[in-house]
């Protein structure tokens, strides 16, 4: 198995993890926050793919996919329009809300496919590239990848155990 064939299994199983903790709830569970300053499912679902696009669309050299194609305008977050949700204090998790999770599920779709149409293109040595050079080491893209996926993978855990104290709360 090649290794982009192991990053697109990974990036699918997240999709069937975003979709699992979104899907079928209300806008108020998405919305809610456990505690004052938790995160809440929309929030973590956002953030993570957030994070997807904007690495992903800075490795390829393209832009994000929240900015192409008008998600920043169709969430329409009282956020700065490249915010990531890095570094948000709870008051900035606090202005992610949406009305749906159609608004969730659309926008990480769009993420996703452009991820996995991106790496689905990459041979071999192409992993090897240095994406970031601010770290020591540098970053390759192998790296930065499996980054994305670390980060996708504890977000959406986060978003599943939220979601089932919002259902029984």
């Amino acid at each position: 198995m090649l290794a982009k064939d192991i990053l697109i299994d990974g990036f699918g199983r997240i999709r069937e993890e975003v979709h699992a903790a979104v899907g079928g709830l209300a806008p108020e569970a998405l919305n809610a926050r456990p505690a004052e300053t938790a995160n809440s499912v929309s929030w973590l679902v956002w953030h993570l793919t957030r994070v997807q696009d904007d690495h992903v669309a800075d490795a390829a050299g393209t832009e994000q996919v929240w900015l192409t194609e008008d998600w920043a305008k169709r969430f329409a977050l009282d956020l700065p329009r490249g915010d990531t949700g890095y570094g948000h204090t709870s008051a900035q998790v606090a202005r992610v809300r949406v009305e749906s999770g159609d608004l969730l599920l659309g926008y990480y779709d769009a993420v996703h496919e452009r991820t996995i149409g991106y790496v689905g293109g990459l041979a071999a040595h192409d992993f090897e590239r240095v994406v970031d050079e601010r770290w020591d080491p540098p970053v390759t893209l192998g790296v930065r990848l499996v980054s994305v996926l670390s980060d996708d993978l504890q977000h959406v855990g986060q978003a599943a155990y939220v979601r089932g104290l919002v259902r029984t709360a």
